[in-house]
C-alpha cells in the first residue's frame, strides 16, 4: 500500500516537472423544467424516478453542480391556490433527485406558490434536508434574491435568480419568505454592484421569463438580456416558455432564453425536446456545452452524437 501510494506521488510530481498539473475547473450543469405532478406523478408510482434520470446521470455526474427548475412545490401540505394549472410533487422524490446528481432547485417560478407560502417555505425545508441547495428563495426578498455562490479551486460562479412573470393570484410581500421577484431593473443594479465588489466571478442570471411555447425571446426580452450583460452578467438561461428557444451571444457572453423541459408531461410534441447547457470554468478559459435531449414517454433520453461546444 505504501509503495503504492509513493509510485502515486512520484508520478505526480513527474507530470508537474513535465509542465503538465491536475485539471483545475469547475462544472456546472443547468437543466430545464421539472415537474412531478400530474401524469410523471403516475409514472414515478409505477416506474421510479431513476425512469426519469437514469439516462441523464453520466452527464450529471461529470459535473460538480447540476441545476434544475423545480416547476412545482415539493411539500406535504395541500392549500392549492385557485388557478389553472396546480402542481403537487411528493417530498420524498427529492432525494431521488439529489442521488441522481442534482444539487440546486430554482423556486423563482410561477409554481413555487401553487400550495401557496406556507407549501413554499416547507418546499425549501425538505430540499435542503435532501441535500438540495435552493436558488432564488429567502426569509425576504432581499435574502430570496441574493446570489447563491458555488466554489471550486478558487473560482467562484454566482447565481441570480428571478421570477419577472406576473404571478397568478398571489401577493408580493417584501418581508415574507417567499421567492425573488426582482424586476429586470433590480437585477441590473444588484449585478453591478456585485460584479464592483467581486470582480472575479463568474455570473449567472436565471431567469422565469418569456412567452409559453414560443421558439423565439421577444425583443423586449433581448434588450433586457442585454442590459444585464452590460453590468457584468456572463451567462443567462431562461426556463418557462417549456420548448428551447433561439440562444445568441450578446458581447461575447452566452444567453439562453429557454432550455425547454427537462422532466414534464406536456403533450405537445414542440415540448419533447430540451438542452442542458454545461459551463466549465478553468483558470485562463470558459466552455459551453450543450447536450440535447429528446423526451420519450417523457424520459429524458440524451441524443450523445448532437452535443456541441457553443
Amino acid at each position: 500500500m505504501l509503495r503504492s501510494l509513493r509510485a502515486n506521488w512520484w508520478f505526480i510530481l513527474l507530470l508537474m516537472a513535465c509542465g503538465h498539473k491536475p485539471a483545475q475547473e469547475l462544472s456546472v450543469i443547468f437543466g430545464g423544467d421539472v415537474m412531478l405532478d400530474r401524469g410523471i406523478r403516475v409514472q414515478i408510482s409505477r416506474q421510479g424516478m431513476g425512469y426519469f434520470t437514469d439516462d441523464l446521470i453520466p452527464e450529471i455526474s461529470k459535473a460538480d453542480y447540476t441545476i434544475i427548475n423545480l416547476e412545482c412545490p415539493a411539500t406535504d401540505i395541500v392549500a392549492p391556490l385557485t388557478k389553472k394549472y396546480v402542481f403537487r410533487a411528493e417530498p420524498a422524490w427529492l432525494a431521488d433527485l439529489r442521488k441522481a446528481g442534482i444539487t440546486h432547485g430554482i423556486l423563482a417560478n410561477n409554481h413555487s406558490y401553487d400550495q401557496g407560502r406556507d407549501g413554499l417555505v416547507s418546499t425549501a425545508r425538505n430540499m435542503a434536508l435532501s441535500g438540495i441547495t435552493p436558488i432564488g428563495f429567502g426569509q425576504t426578498q432581499t435574502a430570496a434574491c441574493a446570489p447563491v455562490v458555488l466554489l471550486k479551486n478558487g473560482m467562484e460562479v454566482a447565481i441570480f435568480s428571478s421570477v419577472t412573470l406576473p404571478l397568478e393570484g398571489w401577493m408580493y410581500l417584501d418581508d415574507s419568505p417567499g421567492m425573488c421577484q426582482a424586476s429586470i431593473d433590480d437585477l441590473v443594479q444588484s449585478v453591478s454592484a456585485y460584479r464592483a465588489a467581486h470582480p472575479a466571478s463568474f455570473i449567472v442570471v436565471t431567469l422565469h421569463w418569456g412567452v409559453e411555447y414560443q421558439s423565439t425571446p421577444t425583443a423586449t426580452q433581448r434588450e433586457q438580456a442585454k442590459a444585464l450583460v452590460m453590468v457584468g452578467t456572463d451567462l443567462i438561461i431562461g426556463h418557462h416558455p417549456h420548448v428551447v428557444q433561439t440562444y445568441e451571444r450578446i458581447n461575447g457572453k452566452p444567453v439562453f432564453y429557454s432550455l425547454g423541459n427537462l422532466i414534464f408531461d406536456n403533450p405537445r410534441t414542440i415540448t419533447h425536446r430540451g438542452i442542458l447547457v454545461k459551463l466549465t470554468l478553468r483558470p485562463k478559459e470558459n466552455d459551453i456545452t450543450i447536450i440535447p435531449y429528446e423526451a420519450v414517454k417523457n424520459k429524458p433520453i440524451i441524443r450523445s452524437s448532437e452535443i456541441t461546444s457553443y
